[in-house]
């Protein structure tokens, strides 16, 4: 029997266990929650979508055949709920801009409000956003060493990439960042930045 507890808990949930399923859900809700952040788009509901990812878990648990897959479906699992959000959040500013060309003054403060709670509760408010802004295939490795606290190894699994490549991805991300990070960004041409996205 595999000593793995994670190998466990998936054969148990694949049994019907509620509490084993729970307890998988919990050992990987920190990390995918990272995974979303650096792929969700800048007005998403992180938590929201936490809970659609958890619903998708359930409801595909049954699939997953080899546990040595789970952390790359589980971030596959993760990557789909963001790029939806994605896209509903594209369609959500066209039709805002439309609105907004018939309607002067509307906006969509309701999400540039959530997403700047979500910002300002995360305590390198400045390096989380320059972080954002990084090419994707630095941004998550960085996020999840960053903000998860994943070894590389673990990374390099979840990513289904060699380590070397991980290590290599994490020494060019802290660069990137460290460049952007000194060059002086007015808050004013940040703001319009952002609203050009």
């Amino acid at each position: 029997m595999d000593t793995n507890p994670e190998v466990q808990f998936l054969q148990q949930a694949h049994a019907g266990d509620a509490a084993a399923l729970d307890r998988l859900w919990k050992e990987n809700r920190r990390w995918l929650a990272v995974v979303l952040l650096a792929h969700m788009p800048r007005e998403g509901e992180l938590d929201d979508l936490l809970q659609e990812v958890a619903l998708k878990v359930v409801a595909g648990i049954q699939s997953l055949e080899d546990p040595a897959k789970l952390r790359p479906w589980l971030r596959h699992v993760a990557l789909n709920t963001a790029r939806s959000a994605g896209r509903k959040a594209g369609l959500r500013r066209r039709i805002l801009s439309r609105l907004q060309s018939h309607h002067e003054g509307v906006a969509d403060s309701a999400a540039e409000r959530s997403f700047a709670a979500l910002e300002a509760g995360l305590a390198a408010q400045r390096a989380l956003s320059a972080a954002r802004e990084l090419p994707l295939k630095y941004r998550e490795p960085l996020l999840l060493r960053a903000l998860e606290g994943m070894s590389q190894k673990s990374i390099a699994q979840s990513l289904e990439l060699p380590e070397t490549t991980v290590e290599t991805r994490l020494v060019r991300a802290r660069q990137l960042l460290r460049k952007q990070l000194s060059a002086p960004r007015p808050a004013a041409s940040a703001a319009l930045a952002r609203q050009g996205e």
